[in-house]
């Protein structure tokens, strides 16, 4: 999701699962998930570790373009060579203006990812993962203190 540009299976299986296994949803996802799908779905999904489909994903904006599967591959291809045949100099300059969004959310990242390393300390991470090797739903302690 977080490519130029973001070509997903009809089937592929997109899920963020960070609070699932005890940890805050870092690392990029409190950036990316509400920029490209906006803020209520972003807290569904990430909050509750829904998996979607690339033609959800396509629906609510969380990629560029989904196809058939088994013309995933050309299609990317033949983007890829689409792009690398550009102006260069124009492809460069508009990537760099439009990833000045993502730069400015750079206090988002640094709280997320120290949260989610927070998590990895507490003793939900320990149940999560458990859980998750045990095909099962997690039993999290409601007075954890982290």
């Amino acid at each position: 999701m977080l490519a130029d540009i973001s070509i997903a299976g009809k089937r592929a299986k997109i899920v963020d699962g960070h609070p699932r296994l005890g940890v805050a949803a870092g690392d990029c996802a409190a950036i990316i998930w509400p920029l490209l799908c906006g803020m209520a779905k972003a807290k569904y999904y990430l909050l509750t570790c829904k998996p979607i489909t690339g033609e959800v994903a396509d629906q609510i904006g969380m990629v560029s373009m989904c196809v058939e599967d088994d013309v995933l591959e050309q299609t990317s291809l033949d983007i890829a060579t689409e792009m690398a045949t550009a102006s260069q100099s124009a492809t460069r300059w508009t990537k760099y203006s439009l990833n000045n969004w993502l730069r400015q959310a750079g206090p988002i990242f640094d709280a997320s990812t120290a949260l989610e390393m927070l998590g990895f300390m507490s003793e939900d991470v320990k149940e999560g993962v458990l859980s998750h090797r045990e095909k099962r739903p997690p039993q999290f302690d409601p007075n954890c203190p982290i």
